[in-house]
């Protein structure tokens, strides 16, 4: 089935413009201008298998209903793509889980779903194609283990996000699992502030509404903390953020603490470091005048590269090429408002 949709699959995402740039040592020169690419950049394995997946489910079950739960990843052209094969979408507010059954397909996207989610799917008899991406799988494990062990999993990500939704309800799936969802370093110095001495608890309970699992209690649930990622988050903040928490408790209760009170595992994901790496390379190697960062805008993994070049370069985030409406004018996404 991989074959019968490989064609497909290129006549929709293959470029060969993209191919002669990178064949020119990833640089092309027009005269004045000189355009640059980084040396890591588009899809990553994750979502290629994804997408993969997703076309092989249309062509395997021709005759039935297949569904994705919302998008597959957050780029609107796959999205359109997929809808124009035939997929629908259940996060569209015509469509009803309720009324899946065995006769249905549903698509499990990169990001994953919840617990309850899959729990709710998988009664209804659904035959699901399960897409999350082997970097939140790994991430998903450090939290169970978190929970197994009465630790808090503190997520460095977005509350609302999907792969963040997933990740938090895996801490569920025991007695003593706890999470907290911290969006950024202003976040978690919040939090490492209350591990140090302690606060207002009702005002912290208040600031972290929807953020926290269900009874959560900082006096209790911030002793022993386990540190969790979304996958697309800047890397170094990630870290950052690890470290932060490392330092509070080892505050609170001393560098003896830390081996009963404190874990951080290694959920970065390889993808998503390598286009950080490459986009500050490229910064770093090259004078430019601008960069242009073409993805999704509700992509948080777009977004935060586009942070990482405003840093140093006037930056534009365009979602397409129809972005640039002229010689004078370019339809953008302002680089750090806020998304999903």
């Amino acid at each position: 089935m991989k074959e019968a949709v490989a064609g497909e699959l290129a006549a929709a995402y293959h470029s060969a413009i993209v191919d002669q740039v990178r064949a020119g040592e990833f640089k092309h020169a027009a005269g004045r201008l000189t355009i640059h690419l980084a040396r890591e950049f588009g899809f990553c394995y994750g979502v290629d298998r994804a997408v993969d997946y997703a076309y092989q489910a249309r062509r395997r079950f021709p005759d039935r209903n297949v569904f994705l739960t919302g998008e597959i990843i957050h780029n609107p052209h796959v999205n359109d793509r997929l809808r124009d094969a035939g997929i629908r979408f259940l996060s569209d507010p015509l469509e009803r889980r309720d009324v899946l059954g065995p006769d249905d397909v549903v698509i499990l996207p990169a990001f994953g779903v919840t617990v309850t989610d899959m729990a709710q799917l998988s009664s209804q008899g659904c035959t699901l194609v399960d897409t999350t991406c082997g970097s939140v799988l790994n991430v998903w494990k450090n939290v169970v283990r978190y929970a197994q062990g009465g630790f808090t999993a503190v997520i460095h990500g977005k509350v609302k996000h999907e792969e963040t939704r997933a990740t938090a309800s895996q801490a569920l799936k025991y007695p003593r699992g706890r999470y907290l969802v911290v969006l950024d370093r202003g976040e978690a110095q919040t939090v490492c502030d209350y591990i140090r001495s302690g606060s207002d608890r009702e005002a912290f309970l208040a600031r972290f509404a929807g953020a926290a699992s269900p009874g959560f209690d900082p006096d209790r649930d911030l002793v022993r903390i386990g540190c969790a990622n979304q996958t697309t988050m800047l890397m170094t903040e990630s870290l950052e953020i690890g470290e932060m928490f490392r330092d509070a408790i080892r505050a609170r209760y001393g560098e003896a603490a830390l081996p009963d009170q404190f874990r951080s595992f290694d959920t970065i994901c390889s993808a998503t470091q390598e286009r950080q790496d490459a986009v500050i390379a490229l910064l770093n190697e090259e004078r430019l005048d601008l960069m242009l960062v073409v993805g999704g805008y509700n992509s948080s993994n777009t977004c935060n590269l586009a942070r990482i070049c405003a840093a140093q370069v006037p930056t534009y985030h365009i979602a397409d090429p129809e972005c640039m409406v002229s010689r004078g004018e370019l339809r953008h996404r302002p680089v750090g408002a806020p998304s999903t």
